[in-house]
């Protein structure tokens, strides 16, 4: 079985911020990490590799510093990684980087599945997956929180609103995870020295047979006309200590008739 992770370096959300006279990322000093869901992802694909012995080659798009992050992968158990890096790429939306990383999965080789997060955390979008899933002409399954393998098909527990659901499905197919059945597990230090080793194959447009006009800016169909930093509304509020519920549901009721927000 051959699995493909897709992963992705993002900038720490919790440290990001904006610059109030440019509306763009400050990035200076900000630590890079491996996408929190693809790290789940990878963790999926880990557990099917020990119970079936699968091969799992993780594939990214982005400037050369996100071979850290393919080592991280490699460091955890990863057999193999490749990065996408081309200047041609830059300032891809989310289309234009699911045609690059779709004409990378071809370029491959064969695949059985192919595991995403279920979105990245510096854009939310939750479509990167799904839209390679399409150009690839593969069946998909979102939300999966466990993805097993029986009888030759893949078994996937997914997330809905209300209930859980279990599909069973025939590969090559895409999934996107939410969270594996287990925590993310630790490298060792075999697997660590084996990361340190590795040399991350680097891959350009013309290696993948790319359309220079699909990606990029140029392929790119969404365009960012502003960032910013939401204004907080200020909200004026009061705590009741009234220790006597019926008294404190009176005075509350007196301060929303006097508020004009209830009439009696």
């Amino acid at each position: 079985m051959n699995i493909i992770v897709c992963v992705k370096q993002v900038p720490d959300t919790e440290k990001v911020k904006l610059n109030p006279e440019t509306n763009t990322l400050i990035r200076d000093g900000v630590e890079n990490i491996m996408n929190p869901y693809d790290a789940q992802a990878l963790e999926t694909a880990l557990i099917l590799k020990d119970a079936t012995g699968a091969n799992v080659k993780v594939v990214s798009m982005g400037p050369e510093q996100a071979k850290d992050v393919l080592k991280d992968a490699i460091a955890l158990g990863a057999d193999e990684a490749v990065l996408l890096s081309d200047r041609v790429f830059a300032g891809s939306d989310t289309l234009a980087t699911s045609i690059a990383l779709a004409n990378a999965i071809k370029a491959a080789g064969e695949y059985d599945l192919i595991l995403c997060g279920k979105q990245a955390i510096d854009g939310d979008t939750a479509q990167v997956g799904p839209e390679i899933a399409e150009l690839l002409g593969i069946p998909q399954v979102t939300c999966a929180m466990k993805v097993a393998f029986e009888d030759g098909k893949f078994l996937v527990e997914r997330e809905n609103e209300s209930t859980a659901q279990t599909l069973a499905v025939a590969g090559p197919v895409l999934v996107t995870v939410t969270r594996a059945e287990k925590e993310p597990r630790f490298a060792s230090i075999k697997g660590k020295m084996k990361a340190r080793k590795t040399e991350i194959p680097v891959l350009t447009g013309a290696d993948v047979a790319v359309d220079e006009k699909t990606v990029g800016l140029a392929g790119s169909p969404t365009k960012v006309v502003k960032v910013f930093t939401p204004q907080v509304a200020k909200i004026e509020s009061e705590i009741i200590n009234e220790e006597d519920a019926d008294k404190a549901v009176d005075m509350l009721v007196e301060k929303l008739v006097g508020a004009q927000i209830i009439t009696r």
